[in-house]
């Protein structure tokens, strides 16, 4: 019998119609593999429930970590919840679907690879990314906008009730790290977290200005302070695996369209094997 694999996707993009036409391919490799999903399904509450359904109906698990997208409140959208109490509203979307969220006690794998404790986090960012020369967050935001370059969060991920995105991350990043101690310490885990844990995913960025959005110098050593087996994150549109600290770190975004159709294996989309695949 062929032990069932842990998977993962991310940045899946569903309003777009091309992308929506991928989601409904995807399909396991065996009746007990797992599905990790990291964060940006859509922008659309109705569009995020609709495409993890799915994936919840073919995989034995899904298990979601929410991006910057999920959280944007656009004037489109019907449910126009801002902040915590839209990521609230989309857990509880979530567990009415039977997936695992943040919010959730961690689930254990004992597929191929495992056992590892799987952990969907939920961080956010806090502006400290910050490009050469800045030292301090004005200043890099300054940089930034003198570049063009401006996170379009900036105009609908609203952090209610919050200060500001950077005090919420705090806050998650906090009680997170309490959450993650708590691990048994003879199990390894897979962090999975639609922001890179660590900065150096971003050094190929083409715009290095935009990795003020991309994540969180906190974070830094949680690779190899909660003994991650790998790390799992997308944001980037960038799918490739790298290694820092001898702990692999997979991006596993499809991306736009107009991104993926560039890709050699465009028409091939799959999840990601994260544990007990060849590298």
């Amino acid at each position: 019998m062929t032990p069932g694999r842990l998977l993962a996707v991310s940045d899946l993009h569903v309003g777009h119609g091309e992308n929506r036409a991928i989601v409904e391919k995807l399909r396991p490799e065996t009746d007990d593999d797992w599905l990790l999903v990291a964060g940006d399904v859509s922008e659309a509450v109705e569009d995020v429930a609709w495409a993890l359904g799915v994936l919840r109906d073919r995989f034995a698990h899904v298990v979601w970590a929410p991006g910057n997208h999920e959280l944007w409140t656009t004037p489109s959208d019907p449910v126009q919840l801002r902040g915590e109490e839209r990521y609230l509203h989309l857990v509880e979307r979530c567990r009415s679907l039977g997936i695992t969220t943040p919010e959730d006690p961690y689930p254990v794998w004992e597929g191929e690879g495992g056992p590892a404790v799987i952990a969907p986090l939920f961080l956010l960012y806090d502006y400290t990314f910050r490009p050469a020369g800045a030292r301090t967050q004005a200043e890099a935001l300054r940089i930034a906008e003198q570049a063009g370059i401006v996170g379009t969060d900036e105009y609908y991920l609203h952090p209610d009730p919050y200060p500001s995105r950077e005090a919420w991350c705090r806050a998650r990043v906090a009680a997170t790290a309490a959450r993650l101690a708590q691990i048994p310490p003879d199990l390894p885990t897979v962090l999975v977290n639609h922001f890179p844990l660590v900065r150096e995913p971003t050094r190929i960025l083409r715009y290095p200005e935009f990795a003020l959005w991309c994540g969180t110098e906190a974070t830094e050593d949680w690779p190899v302070r909660f003994r991650a087996a790998a790390v799992v994150y997308g944001h980037l549109h960038i799918p490739r695996l790298i290694h820092q600290d001898g702990v692999p770190h997979h991006e596993v975004s499809l991306g736009y369209p107009r991104e993926w159709k560039r890709r050699a294996d465009a028409a091939e989309y799959k999840p990601v094997r994260i544990l007990g695949a060849p590298e």
